[in-house]
């Protein structure tokens, strides 16, 4: 099998170097193009008002100076066109990635690229308790495991699979719940302060409240409980009885 690793922390980021353990976990081609910098919230960007730089680090390891998004389009139609990868992964993301996170994150951006060019993808992040420091070692530990009995299932077109591993030790793991994404009430803090030449400017927070608005059943609830959260992803953003009731309305 062979892999593509992206994310959107960046090629130098600690979460990246567990991606690659699990990866080789699961095969000895590995191939690598990450950003050059950190790229988080990025979302499915992709750079089109300037150039972009593809550079080789060493074998099979590239870096891009853009996008997550970016990053997977150049690896898969230029450094990989003539063998294209089996599977796109992407993380371990430095926090987790649920609920209404999926709209926002650059590393879940980097599988749904490459689900749009017809390659199975998974995108991994490892959630962090507050006032700790990130531990990465539940990820290290689960990572291939969960992949493997991801890659083994039957995946629909246009889906791919997001994965999160809870705050906990290793060994605290309560199971894998295969859930659907959450909707959290969003609870960002606007931090508004005064440069030194006295203009205003903003810091937008991170805060979320951990309301579940779809029921108990979801990523949010199952990660807070130990849980990894395995949980797949439609492209597809129609909504069909929407559809149906527009045409109603609009046939009027």
């Amino acid at each position: 099998m062979r892999i593509l690793l992206a994310n959107d922390d960046g090629i130098n980021s600690t979460g990246f170097s567990v991606l690659e353990k699990i990866a080789r976990e699961l095969t000895d081609d590995v191939w690598v193009c990450a950003p050059e910098t950190e790229q988080s919230a990025v979302s499915h960007s992709l750079t089109i008002h300037r150039p972009l730089r593809l550079r080789q680090i060493e074998e099979k390891r590239f870096a891009v100076d853009g996008t997550p998004t970016d990053c997977v389009l150049l690896a898969v139609n230029k450094v990989m066109k003539d063998k294209r990868p089996d599977l796109v992964m992407s993380g371990v993301n430095h926090g987790r990635n649920i609920a209404e996170d999926v709209t926002y994150s650059g590393t879940i951006a980097a599988a749904m690229e490459a689900t749009l060019l017809g390659i199975r993808a998974i995108a991994f992040s490892q959630q962090f308790a507050d006032g700790r420091r990130p531990d990465w070692e539940t990820a290290a530990k689960w990572g291939a495991e969960v992949a493997r009995k991801a890659i083994a299932a039957t995946w629909p077109k246009h889906v791919l699979v997001n994965i999160n591993f809870p705050a906990v030790d290793p060994d605290a793991v309560k199971g894998v719940a295969v859930v659907p994404h959450g909707i959290r009430k969003i609870g960002d803090v606007l931090e508004e302060r005064i440069d030194p030449r006295g203009r205003t400017y903003f810091w937008i927070g991170t805060s979320r409240t951990e309301e579940a608005v779809q029921g108990d059943e979801t990523d949010v609830a199952a990660l807070r409980e130990g849980h990894i959260t395995v949980t797949p992803l439609h492209l597809d953003l129609n909504h069909a009885a929407a559809i149906q009731s527009l045409r109603g309305a609009f046939a009027q």
